[in-house]
């Protein structure tokens, strides 16, 4: 089952809920009115997903070409957002759009700016690192080239 798509998908998108879950409980009981701790837990939140989806994103594209890990990515992340912007507000005892329209969707800006920028983080990292797959299979397309004497042709 875990070799299925869609479950690491799932995976993805439930633990990055999982931490807008727990920033929002810090939130929540560190203060009565939650306003105090909000920017520092929020900027925490955000700052642990860059890092999340930069790791994953510095790991999958060693092994995986980007037209396999990308979606896998992008959908969990697609996944993550919409259950941060839409269930995340309960948990605080809020509603999605109890602060109005323009915060929910300053939210979806927000998280996709931190996905594209964890993500863009960890990809660039590989291939400047050259362990990206494309600069694993070139690496070893030389070495294979350099191993095998050159044909000659005879007259």
């Amino acid at each position: 089952m875990r070799q299925q798509r869609w479950f690491r998908i799932t995976v993805l998108a439930v633990a990055l809920f999982a931490v807008n879950v727990i920033a929002r409980l810090v939130i929540r009981f560190s203060s009565e009115d939650g306003s105090s701790g909000q920017g520092t837990a929020s900027i925490a939140m955000f700052a642990t997903i860059v890092v999340i989806l930069a790791v994953l994103t510095f790991l999958r594209s060693q092994r995986l070409a980007p037209g396999d890990w990308l979606p896998e990515v992008g959908f969990g992340a697609l996944g993550g957002m919409a259950l941060t912007v839409l269930l995340g507000p309960l948990v605080s005892g809020h509603g999605p759009f109890a602060n109005g329209a323009g915060d929910f969707f300053a939210q979806i800006w927000l998280y996709a700016a931190c996905a594209g920028a964890g993500t863009a983080i960890g990809y660039w990292t590989a291939v400047m690192l050259g362990r990206d797959y494309r600069s694993r299979a070139l690496k070893a397309f030389t070495e294979a080239r350099k191993v095998r004497p050159r044909r000659v042709v005879g007259r």
